[in-house]
């Protein structure tokens, strides 16, 4: 609900003494005493001809970013006049900050538009984000001496869906549907793992920056000794697992170091749900979208590289292998050393198997508030 806001967050609307009724009618929120911005995109028009923008923090999933809003044209009345942790204020003329005038049947027509940049993280082989992009069309319609206020369209993003291949090996690649409601859970494997997806859930859903919790186990296996393995875990924007772009989520079984929302490899020593720990490995990661340069080919900023969401699905992959432990080698990658630790920890025992598994397709949806 838009209108749920903390009392230490609310930011007065209209005028003192507005009743719910004209409250509601300027888009706001009415608790029976005070009329206050609710967590959306909240477009008021002025009949003194200013457009008022208020931009709640938790108007998008991710939280939009204040800093990275702009409207059709840039100018020192586009910034915000009033900044708070959890709302931006802007305020500026009809036909400021790049409006647009149109006129049919006597309306006055003012549009702008209001959207959001994203910040792009490179790799080898991909681009990516955690950042919703957002884009809103907005109007200010004056009609006579009566003034209306119209949100036209809301752009919307890219979405989520997982999981399990069989190998050679049978090694299966699952996604853990847990409930991490609490605080710093996210290695709480009792809870987030007490429960898989299976075909009938599919599509699966999951946001930008929402935990992915993974678990690649080996199947019919009974041997205690044997440990699974695992070298470098990937994603792919479609299903092929040699297709760019791609991005690394863990090389030679250790975190992906370039990437500022790193993997978070999980213990299986604690965790008393399965029969063979060794068997299995879990690992999370910070759902992203890939994304995709492309050149402007003409006008002023000819040649300059611009970015977009692609709109499709994500598939994880990964490298496994059987290691039996020898002495002096335990099986564990060596992650945060350098030397021969590194380049032993994707060492496998002579004449086991190796296999390359997948997820089924991850779909990335990216929440808006109803405007």
């Amino acid at each position: 609900d838009h209108c749920l806001v903390i009392d230490e967050e609310k930011i007065r609307c209209g005028v003192d003494a507005i009743s719910g009724s004209e409250c509601e009618a300027i888009n706001c929120c009415f608790d029976g005493h005070t009329c206050f911005y609710g967590n959306a995109v909240t477009v008021q028009c002025t009949k003194d001809a200013q457009m008022i923008v208020v931009v709640a923090r938790d108007a998008t999933l991710p939280h939009i970013i204040f800093t990275s809003i702009k409207f059709l044209a840039e100018d020192e009345r586009c910034n915000p006049v009033g900044l708070t942790s959890a709302f931006a204020i802007y305020q500026f003329p009809v036909s400021a900050c790049g409006t647009v005038l149109t006129e049919e049947y006597g309306v006055l027509i003012y549009e702008n538009k209001m959207s959001s940049s994203f910040d792009v993280t490179s790799g080898p082989v991909g681009l990516i984000t955690r950042d919703s992009d957002f884009e809103l069309l907005m109007q200010c319609r004056y009609i006579g001496t009566s003034v209306k206020a119209v949100v036209v369209e809301v752009g919307v993003a890219p979405a989520p869906q997982p999981v399990a291949a069989l190998g050679p090996l049978d090694v299966e690649l699952r996604l853990a549907n847990g409930q991490c409601i609490n605080k710093g859970c996210v290695e709480a494997e009792e809870i987030v793992y007490s429960s898989f997806y299976v075909d009938a859930d599919y599509p699966v859903t999951k946001v930008l920056r929402g935990p992915v919790y993974v678990e690649v186990r080996m199947l019919h296996r009974t041997d205690p000794n044997l440990i699974l393995t695992l070298g470098r875990c990937w994603a792919t924007s479609s299903p092929d697992p040699y297709s760019h772009p791609q991005w690394d989520l863990l090389t030679d079984g250790c975190p992906y170091s370039d990437d500022r929302y790193q993997t978070t490899l999980l213990s299986m020593h604690t965790t008393t749900q399965v029969q063979y720990p060794t068997h299995h490995k879990r690992f999370v990661f910070k759902m992203f979208s890939f994304v995709m340069p492309t050149i402007i080919p003409k006008g002023p900023t000819s040649g300059a590289k611009i970015y977009s969401h692609l709109k499709e699905k994500v598939t994880i992959h990964c490298d496994t292998a059987v290691c039996i432990p020898s002495l002096g080698y335990d099986c564990q990658p060596r992650c945060h050393r350098k030397g021969r630790d590194v380049a032993a920890s994707g060492r496998v025992a002579s004449g086991e198997e190796t296999v390359m598994v997948s997820s089924k397709e991850v779909v990335i949806i990216d929440p808006r508030a109803s405007l």
